[in-house]
């Protein structure tokens, strides 16, 4: 066999994907949603990485807790040379136990002055964007682990109004829960209480697809992890795009402060 000299090709460059804006989210070993939910947004120039942090099947405090040490190495695997605009780590229930400052700080080891937030917080500044105060809460935990949650979202100032959970410590169950059961559960606890808003708490519960009809129904904002999350990341990176048909929170722009 005969191999031809190499001819040397020109080239130029252009910004690649994500010329926007590029978004880092780290994401559960074990999540099956937050992926495919973001690959709805379908932002133009807009670019979402992920990355991977080992955790347990078996949601409680400790095994949440635990996956505090393993950040820094999720974090060194979205390559520091792409220049992220904004890092989002994705599990609403670790940060809570963790907290907001401890999670920023693991990834900033890595990712030194770029923008961090995960669920809690942005479902916080999301809520405030959308003038809620008296929220229902949707969770799939045990009560070992939804109290943190809780517990946060009132110290951050909101009233818990009503709270419910599918009670399920199983992962990679949690992210089986249908569409139609968690739409079901917003009805339940928008109706069991006065609110301005609910709040479904976990990234792998399903919502943003039936998000837009859901909220028409029950007559409030509803605010999964998911949609916090994104929302908060791209905020944090400068895209203020209105996002139509994925609920009333992508029509927000970040409250100042």
């Amino acid at each position: 066999m005969t191999v031809p000299d190499l001819v040397q090709l020109p080239f130029d460059t252009d910004d690649g994907f994500g010329s926007r804006a590029r978004i880092g989210l780290i994401v559960l070993e074990s999540d099956q949603t937050i992926e495919a939910e973001a690959r709805m947004l379908n932002l133009p120039a807009v670019s979402f990485y992920h990355s991977r942090v080992p955790n347990s099947l078996e949601v409680t405090s400790e095994t949440l807790t635990d996956m505090e040490q393993w950040l820094p190495a999720a974090a060194a695997l979205l390559p520091r040379d792409f220049g992220f605009d904004a890092i989002g780590y994705g599990c609403t229930s670790a940060a809570a136990l963790i907290g907001a400052d401890r999670v920023a700080a693991a990834i900033r080891s890595e990712h030194p002055g770029v923008a961090c937030t995960n669920p809690i917080t942005a479902a916080v500044a999301a809520l405030g964007s959308l003038d809620a105060h008296r929220v229902a809460v949707v969770t799939p935990y045990t009560a070992e682990v939804t109290e943190p949650i809780a517990r946060s979202l009132a110290d951050a100032g909101l009233s818990l109004t009503a709270l419910g959970s599918f009670v399920e410590s199983n992962d990679l169950t949690v992210g089986r829960i249908s569409p139609e059961s968690v739409a079901a559960g917003v009805r339940t606890m928008a109706r069991s209480a006065d609110c301005d808003a609910v709040f479904v708490s976990c990234t792998s519960l399903r919502l943003l697809a039936s998000v837009e009809d859901l909220e028409s129904e029950v007559g409030v904002p509803v605010l999964s992890s998911n949609m916090a999350l994104f929302w908060h990341v791209l905020r944090l990176a400068g895209v203020a795009d209105r996002i139509d048909g994925l609920g009333r929170i992508f029509t927000r722009r970040l409250a100042a402060g």
